[in-house]
């Protein structure tokens, strides 16, 4: 399936609450392109993976569960998304379960591969704005268009405090700052394409600035990259 537009990405990549799925969003609205999180994909098989009550730690139990699954692909809103087994799991995969597990599912190697394939088979649907940890080093490293977005660790506490607030109505920000750093050590230590920098990305540091000057900035630079 193709939209008839050429093959481009803009890989935008970065630590959870960094505020890259937000800027994502709003880049890809302004340029017309297809948003894909790359997240998501890994949400929806941890998902699954609690679903069927197939423990998110062991590696063989989740890669036969992985074989058995069926993904479907589709495009609404200008936003990928998907089902799986004919079910999609929407916002479920936002829950608490999901967020606290999806760490060990996306360490496996097997699941790696696996997502990486189907990210990559996305560009049938055009040109996209793809967020994640490793879509500039990875799935997309030939992309001319790499961002690394971060934040100040109290920075993305605060924003992912107020995100949960208002998804479930109650946080603690001090468990929301643990949580994260929890993350982060296992993303930044994992054998399997752990997050980093990609060489020749663009590091925004959005600690003092506004969703809309991150936005603004992207777009700037890939219309000029495009002319």
């Amino acid at each position: 399936m193709s939209n008839g537009k050429e093959t481009m990405v803009i890989a935008i990549d970065g630590p959870s609450a960094s505020g890259k799925s937000t800027v994502s969003k709003q880049v890809a609205r302004e340029l017309g392109f297809v948003y894909v999180d790359s997240g998501g994909l890994y949400r929806g098989m941890t998902w699954k993976a609690v679903r069927e009550n197939v423990p998110t730690t062991d590696e063989e139990a989740v890669v036969d569960l992985m074989r058995h699954m069926k993904w479907t692909f589709f495009v609404e809103d200008n936003v990928l998304g998907f089902t799986i087994d004919d079910v999609n799991p929407g916002q479920e995969i936002r829950s608490e379960p999901v967020r606290e597990n999806v760490s060990d599912i996306a360490a496996m190697i097997p699941v790696r591969q696996f997502i990486v394939e189907r990210l990559r088979e996305t560009t049938r649907f055009g040109r996209i704005v793809m967020e994640g940890r490793d879509i500039g080093s990875v799935v997309f490293p030939e992309s001319h268009f790499k961002y690394y977005l971060d934040a100040d660790p109290e920075e993305r506490a605060r924003r992912r405090h107020e995100e949960l607030v208002k998804m479930e109505g109650k946080s603690d920000v001090n468990e929301v700052m643990n949580s994260l750093a929890r993350r982060d050590k296992k993303d930044t230590t994992r054998k399997a394409a752990p997050l980093q920098i990609a060489l020749g990305a663009r590091v925004i540091n959005s600690t003092s600035m506004t969703i809309e000057e991150v936005v603004a900035m992207i777009v700037d630079q890939v219309r000029s990259g495009m002319e």
